[in-house]
């Protein structure tokens, strides 16, 4: 659910970047896997071996309010052209 929602807002904030978002547990996650890690509060302690820059926990999976500032702050940390 968090993969498409993020996909959908990429879309909605018109990012022309090539962006890859993919799913995966978080557990056996390693830090080179991705640039971020969107994950459930409840897993937080799970993503101990994630550097804490890379972790962007979601109070709530379905706030898309809350997914959109997540999002366009790292959008804008990074650089990247959006609406």
């Amino acid at each position: 659910m968090v993969q498409m929602n993020i996909q959908n807002l990429l879309e909605e904030e018109n990012v022309k970047d090539d962006i890859k978002v993919d799913h995966g547990d978080v557990g056996s996650a390693t830090e080179d896997q991705a640039d971020y890690f969107f994950i459930d509060p409840t897993l937080e302690t799970s993503a101990g071996n994630l550097p804490k820059e890379k972790v962007v926990v979601l109070k709530s999976l379905i706030d898309a309010d809350e997914l959109k500032e997540k999002v366009n702050s790292i959008l804008d940390h990074e650089g990247i052209a959006h609406d």
